[in-house]
């Protein structure tokens, strides 16, 4: 009924919500260059008296980017297929596939989205560093640092996703049993089922689970810090960012960061753009809300 009344009010409400959301992201590409004791001062300017791109420079110079951006890109890749891979096949058996102990488990999996995934990370961390016969460590795992020094430390405690497997079993539940069971009859097997027909029908909602998680892995700090205090050599974007916080020049340091911001920001925005229309029609399909 308002909505029939004053037609204006809608267009009012989704004009504020993406003016609140655009404006930050424009503020920080703008801080990125300003100059020496720009940001920060009052009143405060949103636009640099001058563009200055030795920002980014120094951003680069005091960061090894390569190492950096090489560390994130394979244990983002990772986490995201691996994410793929188990929720879409763990989704399947729970939809389509009758054995005992299916709600049961379930239910479990339901249960993990309960808990904050830092709750974990003391524990994944010793399971880490007493993995046997890595970094150092004997058969029972010890004398040494164990996979917390490798990169593989980066993406495992990642590699399974609760709500990637209940999102893809929400789904798999509304395929036809049908289809299903006419592949069985001409020989096909579970797995072939699921590759053959199951992963072309539900690839919207598997490209919109691959998204949420290649942005999720590509942000993630806490556990990389955790990890990059074991080994620098497997820092990650988010935690060389931070450290941008130490630059020598205090009236630099904000559009420094902002500038290293930026550019751990480039890949995501580019895949997200890429992506869109598929990002779309996996929630549309998927009921994400």
């Amino acid at each position: 009924m308002i909505r029939r009344r004053f037609p204006w009010l809608s267009y009012l409400v989704v004009v504020t919500g993406a003016v609140l959301t655009v404006v930050p992201f424009l503020d920080m590409v703008m801080t990125s260059f300003k100059g020496a004791g720009e940001a920060g001062t009052l009143p405060y300017r949103f636009l640099p008296k001058a563009f200055d791109w030795s920002n980014y420079r120094a951003a680069i110079d005091q960061l090894d980017l390569p190492v950096l951006f090489r560390n994130s890109v394979v244990a983002t890749a990772v986490i995201t297929v691996s994410v793929l891979i188990t929720s879409s096949l763990a989704g399947y058996a729970l939809a389509k596939l009758r054995f005992p102990g299916r709600d049961l488990i379930f239910r479990l999996v339901l249960s993990t989205m309960m808990f904050p995934p830092f709750l974990f990370f003391i524990p994944h961390f010793l399971i880490l560093v007493h993995w046997p016969l890595a970094g150092g460590n004997d058969l029972f795992g010890r004398g040494g640092a164990g996979l917390t020094v490798s990169i593989a430390a980066l993406a495992m405690p990642f590699l399974v996703n609760g709500f990637g497997i209940f999102l893809m079993r929400q789904f798999m539940v509304s395929l036809p049993d049908e289809v299903l069971e006419a592949a069985r009859i001409d020989g096909a097997g579970e797995f072939a089922v699921w590759w053959r027909i199951v992963v072309p029908q539900t690839m919207p909602v598997l490209l919109t689970l691959g998204l949420l998680t290649f942005v999720q892995a590509w942000n993630e700090y806490i556990w990389a810090l955790l990890i990059s205090t074991a080994n620098p050599d497997v820092m990650t974007l988010p935690v060389g960012i931070q450290f941008l916080q130490d630059y020598v020049d205090p009236t630099r340091t904000m559009p420094i960061v902002m500038a290293g911001l930026v550019m751990s920001i480039l890949p995501v925005l580019i895949l997200f753009l890429l992506l869109q229309k598929y990002y779309i029609r996996g929630v549309m399909l998927s009921g994400l809300k």
